[in-house]
């Protein structure tokens, strides 16, 4: 079992900047895929960006390409989604995702077998 924890989320204005990180407990997350994801008021919880196992390839959304950058320190237990260029359409709680020892790339929320609880990220204009 793991335990996954959401941190770096807030209240940023529009072209800012925010880190999240997705810290992990319980066992090493070494050999898992790993994604972010986020949910709007209303909206269903979409893909933002996954990361393979060893951090060697990446996946984003269309959306987010270029702004965002996920990365991971297996080193630390910890997954994190770099977020600049921020706009209000960003707004939205995001989660971090684990599926264990998978060298694919996810990116429906059915893939994934661990969530964490989410931290809220809100851009005003």
């Amino acid at each position: 079992q793991v335990q996954l924890v959401e941190s770096g989320g807030g209240l940023v204005q529009a072209g800012g900047s925010l880190r999240l990180s997705c810290a992990a407990s319980g066992r090493a997350i070494s050999n898992d895929a790993m994604g972010w994801f986020r949910q709007a008021p209303g909206k269903e919880r979409e893909f933002v960006a996954a990361i393979a196992w060893n951090g060697m390839r990446t996946h984003y959304t269309d959306y987010v390409k270029g702004r965002f950058t996920i990365s991971r320190d297996n080193a630390k237990n910890t997954v994190y989604l770099q977020m600049n260029s921020l706009k209000p359409e960003d707004t939205a709680v995001y989660y971090c995702a684990a599926r264990p020892f998978n060298q694919a790339m996810g990116t429906t929320p059915a893939w994934y077998n661990y969530w964490g609880q989410g931290t809220q990220v809100t851009v005003s204009s």
